[in-house]
């Protein structure tokens, strides 16, 4: 889950699993698979910061940070 928070201050969480797109339109757009979109006020490299940090804890796609390369043992 990521955190981020409306314009408004309001702070919550999404699945980063189900975000589609992120846009600088000024303001940070975040578009689900669904199509739903917000707006928040984390900047557009925030927002993927934090996807990739999600995306690392959950292991998506073999990128944990608590694996070591393994290239020495090939």
């Amino acid at each position: 889950m990521i955190k981020v928070t409306r314009l408004n201050g309001k702070s919550f969480t999404v699945n980063g699993l189900f975000i589609e797109t992120v846009e600088s339109l000024p303001d940070t757009t975040i578009t689900f698979t669904s199509g739903k979109k917000i707006v928040v006020s984390e900047r557009e490299e925030e927002i993927i910061q934090a996807i990739i940090a999600f995306y690392r804890m959950i292991n998506v796609l073999g990128l944990r940070d608590d694996m070591g390369d393994n290239d020495d043992e090939k």
